[in-house]
């Protein structure tokens, strides 16, 4: 029999054991008959429940989209189904789904014979600490929560509030899935002097160029933010969702590498200093999410396209740094556990994402 001739109960029960999101979409665009059973049906729920099996859990994703500073984060909050809420629940459950292809190749980075793909039940988990993450960082890396702040005893208290709603394992994920962040960003989006040494030395090893590195930030005057597609990157955390119209026309210097050596480009201008100098940048962006992190290793090869978008940010940003590291410390102890013992556990896999 034709799928044509099914009942629309069938159907639906087709529609509701799709995979993915684009297979419900895919599936609607096939005839006639599928589109118009499927857009009569209640078809939020549909597609809400297929996000979850592909993006899920998705009640984490509502937290980060739902957050606002009229209620404590450490309260769990639900939303009524939305076409607005189902769009943000795709958009920060694929660039968590990025994450699951990054990191098997940071994680055995070193013993990378043994490296494999996560399996479906490590990717859930993975993709459950992104979004615990991320609800920290939309929670507490904001501009209310400055360098002056950040050590009083009522703040840390609050941020620990959150991390109270999660357990030691549940921690582990979030302090695996973030170490493998901070390699990113300290190898990829903010490299070290060093790093752009060797990275330049392997690529043109019969080049007697030597690098002149610029040990200072030169954060660019606000104008330069409009080549970059920052049009008003303040009025929403997920302005790394710009469209690829947007990242492709304004973004002409996407397209050069860092590694570029002519009049116009110093290779070494693409450092961001050694050693202590180095470690302060990547400790300011740690506060980043994992949406922006992934944003910026995808559209931002340059260091003044990511000196762009730090301005933008505002002052707040620099010279202050993540905060989650401490607080983990902080609720660890409290907990009557020993931090070294903790990451010695990740770090063996005993704890955290991927497990041996």
């Amino acid at each position: 029999m034709s799928f044509q001739y099914l009942a629309t109960e069938l159907l639906l029960h087709i529609f509701r054991s799709c995979d993915t999101i684009s297979d419900v979409l895919s599936l609607a665009a096939t005839s006639r008959r599928f589109c118009d059973v499927f857009n009569r049906s209640n078809k939020l729920p549909i597609l809400m429940n297929v996000a979850e099996m592909e993006f899920g859990p998705v009640d984490d994703i509502i937290q980060i989209a739902t957050h606002n500073t009229s209620q404590p984060a450490h309260l769990f909050r639900t939303a009524p189904l939305t076409a607005s809420l189902l769009e943000q629940v795709v958009r920060i459950g694929r660039a968590a789904q990025k994450w699951e292809t990054i990191y098997p190749v940071k994680k055995w980075k070193l013993d990378y014979e043994n490296r494999r793909s996560l399996s479906d039940e490590e990717r859930f988990r993975l993709r459950r600490a992104i979004y615990r993450l991320w609800l920290y960082h939309r929670a507490f890396h904001r501009r209310e929560y400055d360098r002056y702040s950040r050590s009083l005893r009522n703040v840390v208290v609050e941020r620990a509030q959150l991390l109270h709603n999660w357990t030691t394992s549940d921690l582990a994920e979030m302090e695996d899935i973030r170490s493998v962040i901070g390699d990113v960003v300290q190898n990829h989006i903010c490299p070290s002097n060093g790093t752009i040494a060797r990275k330049f030395r392997k690529r043109y090893p019969e080049s007697n160029h030597q690098l002149t590195f610029n040990i200072h930030l030169n954060y660019p005057m606000t104008n330069a933010l409009t080549p970059y597609g920052f049009d008003n990157p303040n009025s929403y955390h997920g302005q790394y969702f710009h469209s690829t119209h947007s990242t492709t026309f304004n973004n002409p210097a996407k397209y050069r590498s860092r590694f570029r050596n002519d009049i116009f480009h110093e290779p070494g201008s693409e450092g961001w200093g050694d050693e202590i100098p180095h470690y302060y940048v990547v400790q300011d962006m740690m506060k980043l999410d994992p949406g922006q992190v992934i944003w910026l290793r995808e559209h931002c090869p340059l260091k003044e396209q990511v000196e762009a978008f730090v301005l933008s940010l505002g002052d707040w940003f620099r010279d202050n740094g993540e905060t989650f590291g401490e607080t983990l410390e902080w609720v660890i102890k409290e907990r009557g556990e020993d931090m070294e013992e903790f990451r010695t556990a990740i770090t063996e896999r005993e704890l955290g994402i991927a497990w041996d």
